[in-house]
């Protein structure tokens, strides 16, 4: 048999939907019913083999019939999709040995009346060729939107990978080159169908010979396909799926592309030069003197974050929120931790959805420790107000007129009482204005907790924190720290 050739740019008619069609009276009488048709060929050839494509609905009257059983072998061999036989005026009814032959080859035989001419029967395959090819790209338009507004979302890549699952009824997975499933949607498949999408993440994931943008494996009932992400990183989507329809293949392209976009490490500032900051660092070189190879103007603000709903940050989610304000130096934390982002200091930092951010003032490299404190308390205030974004801004106003050295030692010595879960207690409550319950939250601690370690400034103080004049006080030493 040849090769097949690359189908039509339409998808494929199934013969069931042919025959379904009353005015042309067609009959199957032979042959399985599950055919599928990309073309339709008229020949009165005894043998039209070296024409055929594969795929035809052949049509023929049997001018030529001579031999049935090896006319329908060479049409099997051909890959035909279907026989059309048309009675009269050659022969008066479809030869029984026709019949039979198309039986024993597993070719589907379909009965043409006399008043139903060939041209009528191709116009009809044409007719419906054109309406599943309207079918095929409005359902990969709706997708298309569908998977881009799922990218919008606070979670993206979990987003898309749902909204691909839905799409297709089946399992969407985002793979590693070793097989390791980073995020997945729909219902999980057996290890045996988990397996073999893996050996296709394999396939497409770049090594030392080129990679194929895509493969595709069955494995029973189960349609397996997987795409390579641009971008050189590494990652695959992979699909499985109980069947395949016409656009499957377009709208998984289409996730294939939104997701290494997704995926795709943030470049804003130059790898080597990250490199080269590290290794400084790590032999000991002062912050100050590395800053300039991160790129920026010198001055970094700190930024923390918790995705909402108590969801745990991934590499993914938590490279996309580094992408979202600009930066590509982001640490993913500890267990619980927030996610901390150094973002240059002349960056805007604006809300993330699905996120809650606390942002320090910018500071230079060798006060970053200080904002990285900042950031914290700014995203437990965020927390605690239930709001996206808090900042935690510079001293400014009449506090910013007081001579700081003076004004730093006298803080020292005015908190000096207080250990440090005192003294962070006791700023937390006096920046929500004496809320209990938000400071609580900002602290994740009991509200009672809270109140007990407040009782206890008071003590060690000796003051009345009831007293305004003593808040603002104490409120500006713990500013000055």
């Amino acid at each position: 048999m040849p090769e097949a050739p690359a189908g039509p740019p339409t998808p494929p008619v199934p013969l069931a939907g042919l025959l379904a069609l009353e005015e042309l009276g067609l009959r199957g009488i032979a042959g399985p019913a599950d055919a599928e048709l990309l073309w339709v060929h008229t020949s009165e050839m005894a043998d039209p083999y070296p024409y055929l494509l594969g795929g035809e609905l052949l049509l023929t009257a049997g001018v030529l019939l001579t031999e049935p059983d090896g006319y329908v072998a060479r049409l099997v061999e051909a890959g035909a999709a279907a026989l059309g036989f048309g009675v009269r005026p050659v022969h008066d009814t479809v030869p029984p040995e026709l019949v039979a032959a198309c039986d024993r080859h597993g070719l589907p035989l379909v009965e043409v009346p006399p008043e139903t001419p060939f041209t009528a029967i191709a116009r009809a395959v044409w007719g419906l060729m054109a309406a599943a090819r309207h079918r095929e790209l409005r359902r990969v338009t709706r997708a298309q939107q569908a998977l881009a507004t799922a990218a919008a979302r606070p979670d993206p890549i979990p987003a898309v990978l749902h909204q691909l699952a839905v799409r297709l009824s089946g399992r969407a997975a985002l793979l590693t080159a070793g097989g390791e499933e980073l995020h997945a949607a729909g219902e999980a498949p057996g290890p045996e169908v988990r397996a073999a999408l893996t050996r296709l993440a394999r396939v497409v994931a770049p090594g030392a010979r080129p990679a194929p943008a895509s493969a595709t494996d069955t494995l029973g009932p189960a349609h397996l396909s997987a795409y390579a992400l641009g971008g050189g990183q590494g990652l695959a989507l992979g699909l499985a799926t109980d069947h395949r329809e016409a656009g499957d293949h377009t709208i998984a392209q289409i996730a294939a592309v939104l997701l290494s976009l997704l995926a795709a490490p943030h470049q804003g500032a130059d790898a080597a030069g990250r490199s080269a900051a590290l290794v400084r660092l790590l032999l000991g070189e002062d912050p100050a003197g590395v800053a300039p190879l991160l790129g920026g103007d010198g001055r970094w603000t700190v930024v923390h974050a918790r995705r909402g709903g108590g969801t745990a940050a991934d590499p993914l989610t938590a490279g996309a929120l580094g992408a979202g304000l600009g930066s590509a130096l982001v640490d993913m934390g500890r267990g619980g931790d927030a996610v901390r982002v150094l973002v240059p200091g002349g960056e805007r930092i604006t809300p993330q959805p699905g996120w809650t951010l606390g942002a320090s003032a910018a500071a230079p490299a060798d006060a970053l420790g200080l904002a990285d404190a900042q950031a914290a308390r700014a995203l437990g205030r965020a927390e605690a107000t239930r709001t996206p974004l808090a900042v935690d801004t510079p001293v400014t106003g009449l506090a910013a007129l007081i001579p700081p050295g003076p004004a730093a030692a006298h803080a020292r010595a005015l908190l000096a009482p207080l250990t440090e879960p005192l003294a962070e207690t006791l700023r937390c409550w006096l920046s929500l204005h004496g809320s209990w319950d938000r400071t609580a939250v900002a602290l994740s601690v009991h509200r009672n907790t809270v109140r007990q370690r407040i009782a206890r400034c008071g003590v060690l103080l000796e003051v009345d924190l009831d007293d305004m004049d003593v808040r603002t006080e104490l409120w500006l030493a713990l500013r000055q720290e």
